[in-house]
């Protein structure tokens, strides 16, 4: 079992609503608090639809895209991560461990440098594929990576290592393609991948949130039951009835693509993947089952709570929300395993 199960009690009932509650109250702060200081009472009304233009427009049309944005992203990555160490028995495994969060990073960076063109209908001018592709084309590009490394490992033995090590493997290749990309060529684009790269939600917009919606529900759908027992050796699963194979494929695909529209999207948010999942099993003890659910909800609190300090020490000049968890999350991993027996 995992290793950070080291508590022989069992845990709280009421641990999974406080979580849920955290989750709430992260989520309220970020819409009453930002950059541009606005009356609490002109938030409610711009929420009931009141209030000055500038407040609603500030409000629905800036800080809420932008929070719901994070928190499925947040959603996507812990969920992500929790899939991707359960099924691989690898407490490090994560989309960027896994090649995924490589794949897109190298399908935006070709996006963006070469500045990709395509004819003009009814003109003879070339025209700029429009920014509003990038999140598709680094899904994209995750979901490639992600095909790639499920073929590597198929071809002999579809097991926790093997896919483990071409994850590895794979995303190194990928890495260092995307990084001699970025330093070879020069493009008007360049500042837009480099906010990209540090893990952004500067400017996204309600397009975004529909556009991660059916990820998140299709996700969370489809898990349930294969994370339940693929958590266990191969002959133990297929005891409880479980296709292994197939369950398997199953909630690698779901991984893959909850963590490449993340990617896609917000960028290679760093530690989001790896952080919670663990504060999650920490937490949940022996009980499994309260696993997922304190995952969503730490996956929203992190990136929300995150992407506030950014907004907040960064004022006007942001500090983008992968910088933050970086800098936080190192210390609560530390934490973490020193708790570990």
């Amino acid at each position: 079992m995992d290793a950070l199960v080291n508590r022989g009690k069992s845990t709280p009932a009421w641990l999974v609503p406080a979580s849920a509650a955290l989750a709430l109250l992260s989520i309220v702060l970020a819409v009453f608090i930002g950059v541009v200081d606005i009356a609490p009472a002109d938030v409610v009304a711009a929420l009931e639809g009141h209030g000055s233009g500038e407040a609603r427009s500030i409000i629905m049309d800036i800080r809420l895209p932008r929070i719901v944005t994070g928190m499925l992203a947040g959603i996507h990555f812990a969920v992500a991560g929790l899939m991707l160490r359960t099924i691989t028995r690898n407490p490090l495994a994560d989309p960027s461990i896994m090649g995924v969060s490589q794949g897109a990073t190298l399908a935006v960076a070709v996006f963006l440098l070469f500045s990709v063109y395509i004819h003009d209908p009814g003109s003879n001018t070339l025209a700029e594929l429009p920014l509003a592709w990038m999140p598709a084309v680094g899904t994209l590009g995750g979901l490639i990576a992600g095909g790639i490394i499920y073929a590597l490992a198929f071809r002999r033995d579809l097991g926790p290592l093997r896919i483990t090590i071409c994850g590895i493997a794979v995303g190194a290749v990928l890495h260092a393609v995307a990084i001699g990309l970025i330093a070879g060529w020069g493009s008007a684009r360049i500042e837009i991948l480099l906010e990209w790269l540090s893990g952004s939600l500067y400017a996204r917009s309600w397009k975004h949130v529909l556009f991660l919606l059916p990820f998140t529900v299709a996700g969370l759908a489809l898990l349930r039951r294969p994370l339940d027992l693929l958590r266990f050796e191969a002959p133990v699963a297929r005891s409880f009835g479980l296709a292994y194979r197939r369950q398997f494929s199953l909630a690698l695909a779901l991984s893959c693509c909850l963590a490449a529209s993340a990617v896609g999207v917000a960028g290679p948010i760093v530690f989001v993947g790896l952080i919670v999942p663990h504060l999650a099993r920490f937490l949940a003890g022996r009980r499994f089952a309260m696993v997922l659910p304190l995952t969503i909800a730490l996956g929203v609190v992190v990136v929300t709570l995150g992407d506030l300090v950014g907004r907040l020490v960064g004022r006007a000049e942001e500090i983008p929300i992968g910088v933050v968890t970086a800098v936080c999350g190192v210390p609560v991993l530390v934490a973490l395993l020193r708790r570990t027996p």
